[in-house]
Protein backbone atom coordinates (compact mmCIF):
# COMPACT_ATOMS: atom_id res chain seq x y z
CA UNK A 1 0.00 0.00 0.00
CA UNK A 2 1.19 3.19 -0.95
CA UNK A 3 0.27 6.78 0.18
CA UNK A 4 -0.35 9.80 -2.34
CA UNK A 5 2.09 12.80 -2.43
CA UNK A 6 1.27 15.77 -0.78
CA UNK A 7 1.87 17.71 -3.68
CA UNK A 8 0.10 15.98 -5.98
CA UNK A 9 -3.70 16.16 -4.33
CA UNK A 10 -3.68 19.36 -2.72
CA UNK A 11 -2.04 20.96 -6.02
CA UNK A 12 -5.14 19.12 -7.54
CA UNK A 13 -7.70 20.41 -5.16
CA UNK A 14 -6.25 24.09 -5.01
CA UNK A 15 -6.04 23.67 -9.35
CA UNK A 16 -2.17 24.38 -8.85
CA UNK A 17 -1.60 22.34 -11.59
CA UNK A 18 -1.86 24.34 -14.90
CA UNK A 19 -2.95 23.16 -18.10
CA UNK A 20 -0.52 21.38 -20.14
CA UNK A 21 1.54 20.32 -17.13
CA UNK A 22 3.56 17.73 -18.92
CA UNK A 23 5.34 18.64 -22.41
CA UNK A 24 4.15 15.37 -24.09
CA UNK A 25 1.78 14.08 -26.95
CA UNK A 26 -1.87 14.14 -24.94
CA UNK A 27 -2.70 10.44 -23.54
CA UNK A 28 -5.92 9.23 -24.27
CA UNK A 29 -8.27 8.21 -20.78
CA UNK A 30 -11.45 6.44 -21.08
CA UNK A 31 -13.70 6.19 -17.82
CA UNK A 32 -16.80 3.89 -17.06
CA UNK A 33 -19.72 5.09 -14.65
CA UNK A 34 -21.64 2.52 -13.62
CA UNK A 35 -24.74 4.74 -13.05
CA UNK A 36 -25.59 8.76 -13.80
CA UNK A 37 -22.65 11.25 -14.39
CA UNK A 38 -25.28 13.70 -13.20
CA UNK A 39 -26.46 11.79 -10.32
CA UNK A 40 -25.37 14.49 -7.24
CA UNK A 41 -23.16 11.89 -5.83
CA UNK A 42 -20.29 9.73 -6.42
CA UNK A 43 -20.53 9.39 -10.80
CA UNK A 44 -20.77 12.89 -10.45
CA UNK A 45 -17.69 13.30 -8.89
CA UNK A 46 -15.48 10.70 -10.62
CA UNK A 47 -17.51 12.55 -13.83
CA UNK A 48 -15.60 15.90 -12.19
CA UNK A 49 -12.31 14.76 -11.82
CA UNK A 50 -12.00 13.14 -15.58
CA UNK A 51 -13.08 16.47 -16.88
CA UNK A 52 -11.01 18.24 -14.69
CA UNK A 53 -8.00 15.76 -15.69
CA UNK A 54 -8.46 17.22 -19.10
CA UNK A 55 -8.50 20.58 -18.57
CA UNK A 56 -5.82 20.25 -15.78
CA UNK A 57 -3.25 17.96 -17.44
CA UNK A 58 -4.04 18.19 -21.17
CA UNK A 59 -5.01 14.48 -21.68
CA UNK A 60 -8.22 13.38 -23.99
CA UNK A 61 -10.96 11.70 -22.16
CA UNK A 62 -14.17 9.50 -23.05
CA UNK A 63 -16.45 7.91 -21.34
CA UNK A 64 -19.15 5.36 -21.20
CA UNK A 65 -21.66 5.93 -18.24
CA UNK A 66 -25.64 4.61 -17.46
CA UNK A 67 -24.10 1.14 -17.73
CA UNK A 68 -25.98 -1.43 -14.41
CA UNK A 69 -23.65 -2.57 -12.04
CA UNK A 70 -23.77 -6.07 -12.69
CA UNK A 71 -20.17 -8.45 -14.20
CA UNK A 72 -21.24 -9.12 -17.73
CA UNK A 73 -22.68 -5.27 -18.87
CA UNK A 74 -19.39 -3.70 -16.67
CA UNK A 75 -16.76 -6.35 -18.47
CA UNK A 76 -18.72 -5.62 -22.15
CA UNK A 77 -18.15 -1.96 -21.55
CA UNK A 78 -14.64 -2.03 -20.08
CA UNK A 79 -13.52 -4.41 -23.32
CA UNK A 80 -15.08 -1.49 -25.57
CA UNK A 81 -13.24 1.34 -23.86
CA UNK A 82 -9.93 -0.54 -23.87
CA UNK A 83 -10.32 -1.89 -27.85
CA UNK A 84 -9.70 1.70 -28.58
CA UNK A 85 -6.32 1.90 -27.19
CA UNK A 86 -6.20 4.49 -24.64
CA UNK A 87 -3.26 4.79 -21.98
CA UNK A 88 -5.38 4.10 -19.21
CA UNK A 89 -8.98 3.12 -18.59
CA UNK A 90 -10.84 4.26 -15.39
CA UNK A 91 -13.72 2.26 -13.62
CA UNK A 92 -15.27 4.28 -11.63
CA UNK A 93 -16.07 2.68 -8.40
CA UNK A 94 -15.66 -0.79 -6.27
CA UNK A 95 -18.22 -2.80 -7.85
CA UNK A 96 -15.67 -2.54 -10.52
CA UNK A 97 -13.40 -4.69 -9.12
CA UNK A 98 -13.77 -8.39 -10.50
CA UNK A 99 -14.48 -7.06 -13.92
CA UNK A 100 -11.74 -4.58 -14.38
CA UNK A 101 -9.05 -7.58 -13.35
CA UNK A 102 -10.75 -9.65 -15.82
CA UNK A 103 -10.57 -7.81 -18.72
CA UNK A 104 -7.09 -6.11 -17.63
CA UNK A 105 -5.77 -9.58 -17.94
CA UNK A 106 -6.66 -9.34 -21.77
CA UNK A 107 -5.48 -5.72 -22.28
CA UNK A 108 -2.21 -6.10 -21.08
CA UNK A 109 -0.61 -3.11 -23.53
CA UNK A 110 -3.51 -0.57 -21.75
CA UNK A 111 -3.06 0.66 -17.96
CA UNK A 112 -6.15 0.06 -15.81
CA UNK A 113 -7.80 1.76 -12.44
CA UNK A 114 -10.20 1.14 -10.19
CA UNK A 115 -11.38 4.00 -7.83
CA UNK A 116 -12.67 2.91 -4.31
CA UNK A 117 -11.06 -0.33 -5.59
CA UNK A 118 -8.54 -3.18 -3.95
CA UNK A 119 -7.65 -4.92 -7.20
CA UNK A 120 -4.32 -5.09 -8.59
CA UNK A 121 -2.31 -6.49 -11.58
CA UNK A 122 0.88 -6.20 -13.70
CA UNK A 123 -1.59 -3.62 -15.61
CA UNK A 124 -3.82 -2.81 -12.82
CA UNK A 125 -3.64 -0.36 -9.70
CA UNK A 126 -6.66 0.70 -7.48
CA UNK A 127 -6.34 4.41 -6.51
CA UNK A 128 -8.88 4.79 -2.73
CA UNK A 129 -10.06 7.61 -1.01
CA UNK A 130 -11.17 6.40 2.27
CA UNK A 131 -14.20 7.39 2.99
CA UNK A 132 -14.72 5.42 5.72
CA UNK A 133 -12.89 7.76 7.96
CA UNK A 134 -15.23 10.58 7.35
CA UNK A 135 -18.44 7.70 8.19
CA UNK A 136 -16.75 6.83 11.15
CA UNK A 137 -17.05 10.62 12.10
CA UNK A 138 -19.92 11.15 10.76
CA UNK A 139 -21.33 8.52 13.11
CA UNK A 140 -19.98 9.75 15.93
CA UNK A 141 -21.91 13.18 15.00
CA UNK A 142 -24.84 10.65 15.05
CA UNK A 143 -24.66 9.21 18.21
CA UNK A 144 -23.67 11.91 20.19
CA UNK A 145 -26.75 14.14 18.50
CA UNK A 146 -29.82 11.78 18.42
CA UNK A 147 -32.79 12.79 20.56
CA UNK A 148 -34.58 9.81 20.26
CA UNK A 149 -31.66 7.07 20.49
CA UNK A 150 -32.14 5.78 16.99
CA UNK A 151 -30.02 6.52 13.75
CA UNK A 152 -30.31 5.06 10.64
CA UNK A 153 -28.03 4.28 7.59
CA UNK A 154 -29.05 4.25 3.88
CA UNK A 155 -27.00 2.38 0.65
CA UNK A 156 -28.06 0.57 -2.11
CA UNK A 157 -25.62 -1.85 -3.63
CA UNK A 158 -23.27 -3.76 -1.57
CA UNK A 159 -20.09 -2.99 -2.61
CA UNK A 160 -16.77 -3.06 -0.70
CA UNK A 161 -16.55 0.72 -0.17
CA UNK A 162 -20.21 0.83 0.92
CA UNK A 163 -19.75 -1.96 3.30
CA UNK A 164 -16.90 -0.18 4.52
CA UNK A 165 -18.31 2.56 4.86
CA UNK A 166 -21.15 1.24 6.60
CA UNK A 167 -19.11 -0.57 9.56
CA UNK A 168 -17.15 2.45 9.59
CA UNK A 169 -20.63 4.81 10.85
CA UNK A 170 -21.57 1.61 12.96
CA UNK A 171 -18.22 1.94 14.88
CA UNK A 172 -18.27 5.53 15.10
CA UNK A 173 -21.64 5.44 16.93
CA UNK A 174 -20.45 2.55 19.21
CA UNK A 175 -17.14 4.28 19.87
CA UNK A 176 -19.20 7.77 20.99
CA UNK A 177 -22.63 6.40 22.13
CA UNK A 178 -22.82 2.85 22.32
CA UNK A 179 -26.56 3.19 24.03
CA UNK A 180 -27.43 4.13 20.30
CA UNK A 181 -29.38 2.20 17.96
CA UNK A 182 -28.99 1.91 14.61
CA UNK A 183 -30.81 1.02 11.59
CA UNK A 184 -28.90 -0.26 8.65
CA UNK A 185 -30.25 -0.80 5.23
CA UNK A 186 -28.76 -1.52 1.79
CA UNK A 187 -32.23 -1.36 -0.41
CA UNK A 188 -30.50 -2.57 -3.79
CA UNK A 189 -30.26 0.52 -5.75
CA UNK A 190 -28.14 3.63 -5.37
CA UNK A 191 -30.80 5.73 -7.64
CA UNK A 192 -34.14 4.74 -7.35
CA UNK A 193 -35.99 8.08 -5.35
CA UNK A 194 -38.88 6.38 -5.10
CA UNK A 195 -37.84 3.55 -2.79
CA UNK A 196 -35.15 5.53 -0.85
CA UNK A 197 -38.28 7.80 0.35
CA UNK A 198 -40.04 4.69 1.66
CA UNK A 199 -36.90 3.27 3.11
CA UNK A 200 -36.58 6.79 4.68
CA UNK A 201 -40.27 6.75 6.16
CA UNK A 202 -39.71 3.62 7.24
CA UNK A 203 -36.85 4.08 9.22
CA UNK A 204 -38.22 7.50 10.87
CA UNK A 205 -41.44 5.55 11.87
CA UNK A 206 -38.90 3.28 13.74
CA UNK A 207 -37.34 6.03 15.25
CA UNK A 208 -34.41 7.61 13.73
CA UNK A 209 -34.42 10.79 13.95
CA UNK A 210 -31.10 11.29 12.17
CA UNK A 211 -29.72 8.96 8.75
CA UNK A 212 -26.90 8.82 7.15
CA UNK A 213 -27.42 8.60 3.21
CA UNK A 214 -24.79 6.61 1.18
CA UNK A 215 -26.71 7.41 -2.15
CA UNK A 216 -26.68 8.88 -5.35
CA UNK A 217 -29.36 9.70 -7.48
CA UNK A 218 -31.29 7.98 -4.64
CA UNK A 219 -30.90 10.21 -1.98
CA UNK A 220 -33.28 12.83 -3.97
CA UNK A 221 -36.15 10.40 -2.06
CA UNK A 222 -34.48 10.59 1.24
CA UNK A 223 -34.50 14.66 1.72
CA UNK A 224 -37.75 14.57 0.53
CA UNK A 225 -38.60 12.27 3.57
CA UNK A 226 -36.28 13.81 6.23
CA UNK A 227 -37.87 17.01 5.29
CA UNK A 228 -41.07 16.31 5.55
CA UNK A 229 -40.98 14.27 8.65
CA UNK A 230 -38.61 16.78 10.18
CA UNK A 231 -35.45 14.85 11.12
CA UNK A 232 -31.96 15.43 10.15
CA UNK A 233 -29.90 13.75 7.41
CA UNK A 234 -25.80 13.30 6.88
CA UNK A 235 -24.84 13.09 3.39
CA UNK A 236 -21.89 11.86 1.82
CA UNK A 237 -19.33 12.58 -1.10
CA UNK A 238 -19.97 15.86 -1.30
CA UNK A 239 -20.77 18.88 1.13
CA UNK A 240 -24.61 18.79 1.73
CA UNK A 241 -24.60 21.05 4.38
CA UNK A 242 -23.59 23.74 2.22
CA UNK A 243 -26.25 23.01 -0.33
CA UNK A 244 -29.13 22.19 2.24
CA UNK A 245 -28.42 23.36 5.48
CA UNK A 246 -32.29 22.79 6.29
CA UNK A 247 -31.66 18.95 6.03
CA UNK A 248 -28.46 18.45 6.40
CA UNK A 249 -26.74 18.58 9.86
CA UNK A 250 -23.04 16.99 7.91
CA UNK A 251 -21.87 15.53 5.33
CA UNK A 252 -19.17 13.18 5.22
CA UNK A 253 -16.76 14.24 1.95
CA UNK A 254 -15.29 11.39 0.59
CA UNK A 255 -14.10 12.73 -2.61
CA UNK A 256 -13.54 10.36 -5.17
CA UNK A 257 -13.25 12.59 -7.65
CA UNK A 258 -9.55 13.56 -6.54
CA UNK A 259 -9.08 9.52 -6.84
CA UNK A 260 -9.48 9.91 -10.56
CA UNK A 261 -8.20 12.93 -10.66
CA UNK A 262 -4.66 11.32 -9.35
CA UNK A 263 -4.92 8.14 -11.22
CA UNK A 264 -5.11 10.63 -14.57
CA UNK A 265 -2.17 12.88 -12.93
CA UNK A 266 0.13 9.99 -12.41
CA UNK A 267 -0.53 8.38 -16.24
CA UNK A 268 -0.17 11.91 -17.68
CA UNK A 269 3.13 12.31 -16.24
CA UNK A 270 4.04 8.96 -16.65
CA UNK A 271 4.49 8.02 -12.61
CA UNK A 272 1.64 5.58 -13.34
CA UNK A 273 2.26 2.46 -10.69
CA UNK A 274 0.80 -0.87 -11.43
CA UNK A 275 0.20 -2.89 -8.83
CA UNK A 276 -0.32 -0.96 -6.24
CA UNK A 277 -3.32 0.52 -4.04
CA UNK A 278 -2.94 4.32 -3.34
CA UNK A 279 -4.45 5.84 -0.65
CA UNK A 280 -5.98 9.11 0.60
CA UNK A 281 -7.39 10.44 4.17
CA UNK A 282 -7.96 12.79 7.14
CA UNK A 283 -4.89 13.81 6.24
CA UNK A 284 -5.72 15.28 2.87
CA UNK A 285 -9.14 17.32 3.98
CA UNK A 286 -9.62 18.49 0.66
CA UNK A 287 -10.75 14.50 -0.09
CA UNK A 288 -11.88 13.50 3.04
CA UNK A 289 -13.26 15.24 6.16
CA UNK A 290 -16.43 15.89 8.18
CA UNK A 291 -18.31 19.21 7.22
CA UNK A 292 -20.94 20.10 9.97
CA UNK A 293 -23.31 22.51 10.45
CA UNK A 294 -22.44 25.79 12.46
CA UNK A 295 -24.95 25.53 14.84
CA UNK A 296 -24.07 22.29 16.70
CA UNK A 297 -23.05 22.39 20.01
CA UNK A 298 -19.15 23.39 20.54
CA UNK A 299 -18.47 20.26 22.74
CA UNK A 300 -19.67 18.26 20.25
CA UNK A 301 -17.54 19.27 17.26
CA UNK A 302 -14.61 19.14 19.73
CA UNK A 303 -15.13 15.58 19.96
CA UNK A 304 -15.42 14.92 16.18
CA UNK A 305 -12.17 17.25 15.97
CA UNK A 306 -10.18 15.47 18.00
CA UNK A 307 -10.86 12.04 16.89
CA UNK A 308 -9.78 13.23 13.55
CA UNK A 309 -6.66 14.04 15.13
CA UNK A 310 -6.51 10.98 16.23
CA UNK A 311 -7.07 8.75 13.41
CA UNK A 312 -4.27 10.76 11.28
CA UNK A 313 -2.22 10.30 14.18
CA UNK A 314 -2.82 6.76 14.59
CA UNK A 315 -4.18 6.62 17.99
CA UNK A 316 -7.14 5.97 16.90
CA UNK A 317 -8.31 2.82 14.40
CA UNK A 318 -11.10 2.98 12.11
CA UNK A 319 -12.53 -0.92 12.30
CA UNK A 320 -14.16 -1.24 8.65
CA UNK A 321 -15.73 -4.49 10.07
CA UNK A 322 -19.08 -4.64 11.58
CA UNK A 323 -21.70 -7.44 11.86
CA UNK A 324 -25.50 -6.95 12.99
CA UNK A 325 -29.09 -6.63 12.03
CA UNK A 326 -30.25 -5.27 8.85
CA UNK A 327 -33.42 -2.97 8.12
CA UNK A 328 -35.77 -4.49 5.08
CA UNK A 329 -36.97 -2.75 2.65
CA UNK A 330 -40.20 -1.38 3.44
Amino acid sequence: MINRRRFVLSSLAAGLLPFGAFAQAPKRIGALFAGRIDDGGFMQAGYTGLINSKQRFGVDVFWTDGVKPERPLLEEALRKLASDTPALVVAHGGQNNDAAKSVAAEYPDVMFVVTQGNVTGPNLASYEVLQEESAFLAGMLAGLTTLTGTVGHMSGIRVVPGLKGRAAFANGIAYAAPQVKLLTNFSGNQDDSALSRKVANAMADAGADIIFTMLNAGRTGAIEACRERKISQIGNVGDWVATMPDVFIASAIADSGLALLAACEDIAGGKFTPGSISKVGLSRPEAVRLSMATNLPADVRQKIDQAAKDIMSGKLAVSTQWEGPEFSNP
